[in-house]
């Protein structure tokens, strides 16, 4: 019973998080909305600021540094 469980929990999950979030993606070639966010040092960044450069890698981890 409990295997039944961790799949039926699997697969609730894919269907409400994962499916959506493919949804909303951007397709290949397709330019990111602008936005703006604070740098660790609580500078205003955009990312239309950094249009014409070199690459832009955006990483979110939000498990680090969280209150629990």
């Amino acid at each position: 019973m409990g295997r039944n469980k961790c799949i039926l929990a699997s697969l609730l999950f894919l269907l409400c998080f994962v499916h959506p979030a493919l949804l909303l993606g951007l397709d290949l070639g397709e330019k990111a909305p602008d936005f703006e966010l604070l740098s660790t040092k609580g500078d205003k960044l955009r990312l239309s600021s950094y249009s014409g450069k070199k690459n832009v890698v955006l990483q979110f981890y939000v498990l680090d540094f969280t209150p629990t």
